[in-house]
């Protein structure tokens, strides 16, 4: 059977030491008005069950190892400790309140969300962070409230915001922001806040050779109903605070930008003004990853799209810019792994330009890259030589690969060559490397798996300036490449 613990009073701390009050399959009752207090952490474990109409309070962790609808009740759940405290619970967990009321030194005072969780009523900051982990949310649904956030006192991470947005008043979301849908109806619009987590593509936006960033804060903005368009903008809005200022100068013009994801390419949305206050407003055509930054950044070059399709046995490469500004030309590169690219191709840009520009390579019968998929990037380059890349695309291969071997890079120096290898079959194989003179130079046995395999000749790198062949064999089958020593 299981026992029913029914407090009407606030309990003061048991002992001056920490300690784990253990829920283990009973079910605690906190009435309206009553405070649980524990000088440690509280552990719920499986079977057991919080109903709090009160106040549970705590200076430890919370573990809760029942199931997420074992913590229900109207009250809330209050975090009191001087050292780093952790909310664990399953993903959906809801909680009507909580309050962070952590008194630690910074970087040490905060309460560590790592799973999804729901605060239905009210977030409250009285001291102290919360902060979860870059795949957590925190969600605050309509209706909800967030008090308290301020220099030093804020949710870093993943905070989102649900409310209904139509006709023309502006509605105020908790996480900073505010969205008026100028006469249409957005339907159900979900902000999805990413701050304080200083990491370029999750928290802030930078251009594409990383040498210049926005705000360390990104607003995800989707609406369930009429989009915004050319014709029917949206008003959005953002505050922030100077823990987010990620070395952008409050002083300076401003600029919204936008993509698709915090990992960019970014392009301007709305004109530039001023963020003396450390707020933006600009009308948006287009909802999207929404972040600040000056005028300059994120993108010199305004790359809206870059795609990669197979085409047959080719694999076809398209890409359009918003603007340019002295934009020199594109490199177009290929890589076999991901990770080693090499130069395909070059096409010109278009100098300065506020017009749209549309571009294209096609790349012929890549299954000469020994590798399923083939990656390709675009490398920018301005007219002083400053270049930047673009994200990484990727095209499967649609014709039979075969068995084959390819070398990278070539010619090769000092720190030798690498290998990528291409079979159907698993199985033995041996690389077999001799000079001009038939001389054997490496001889290797391998287990090859089906598919591609990647391999370092590191002790290559040793070698004389010449030309060397390589030779791979699989029972039957046979490759063989010519490698050139710089």
């Amino acid at each position: 059977m299981k026992r029913l613990l029914t407090l009407a009073l606030s309990l003061p701390a048991l002992a001056a030491t920490a300690q784990t009050l253990t829920n283990d399959g009973a079910a605690i009752t906190v009435q309206s008005g009553a405070t649980l207090y524990v000088a440690g952490g509280i552990q719920n474990k499986t079977g057991s069950t919080i109903a709090n109409d009160g106040t549970v309070e705590l200076t430890g962790d919370f573990t809760n190892a029942a199931a997420a609808s074992s913590l229900s009740g109207a009250g809330k759940l209050r975090f009191s400790g001087s050292t780093d405290q952790t909310l664990t619970s399953p993903t959906g967990t809801s909680l009507a309140g909580l309050e962070v009321a952590n008194t630690g030194s910074t970087g040490s005072n905060r309460v560590l969300v790592p799973a999804d969780l729901n605060v239905t009523n009210q977030l409250t900051l009285t001291t102290g962070m919360v902060r979860t982990t870059p795949a957590a949310v925190i969600t605050l649904p309509a209706g909800a409230t967030l008090t308290g956030e301020a220099t030093g006192r804020y949710v870093q991470g993943n905070l989102r915001a649900v409310a209904p947005v139509s006709g023309n008043t502006a509605v105020v979301f908790p996480n900073s922001a505010t969205i008026n849908a100028n006469g249409t109806n957005l339907g159900t619009v979900t902000v999805t806040r990413t701050a304080g987590m200083l990491t370029a593509g999750v928290s802030y936006g930078q251009n594409l050779a990383g040498t210049t960033k926005g705000i360390d804060r990104v607003w995800t903005v989707a609406a369930s109903g009429t989009q915004p368009s050319n014709a029917t903008p949206a008003t959005v809005a953002f505050s922030w605070l100077a823990d987010n200022d990620n070395g952008f100068a409050t002083g300076t013009n401003a600029q919204l930008w936008r993509s698709t994801s915090a990992a960019g390419p970014w392009g301007k949305m709305g004109p530039a003004g001023s963020a003396a206050t450390r707020s933006f407003s600009a009308n948006v055509t287009l909802l999207g990853a929404l972040t600040i930054s000056n005028i300059s950044a994120p993108l010199p070059v305004e790359l809206v799209s870059f795609t990669a399709e197979p085409q047959g046995a080719d694999a076809l490469l398209r890409w359009t810019t918003a603007s340019e500004k002295n934009n020199d030309h594109f490199e177009v590169e290929a890589s076999a792994d991901g990770k080693n690219f090499r130069l395909i191709g070059i096409v010109a840009g278009h100098g300065t330009t506020t017009q749209a520009s549309e571009y294209q390579l096609t790349d012929k019968a890549i299954a000469h890259y020994a590798a399923d998929p083939v990656y390709y990037r675009l490398r920018q380059v301005d007219a002083d030589g400053t270049a930047s890349y673009s994200p990484v695309r990727q095209v499967r291969v649609t014709t039979p690969m075969g068995f084959a071997a390819e070398s990278w890079p070539q010619p090769f120096g000092a720190e030798g060559t690498n290998l990528t290898l291409r079979t159907a079959t698993a199985g033995p194989a041996t690389v077999v490397v001799r000079d001009a003179l038939g001389r054997l130079i490496l001889s290797r046995t391998l287990d090859l798996s089906a598919g591609t395999t990647a391999l370092s000749l590191a002790e290559l790198g040793p070698l004389s300036s010449g030309v060397y062949m390589l030779r791979l064999s699989q029972g039957t089958q046979h490759a063989q490449l010519k490698l050139v020593r710089e």
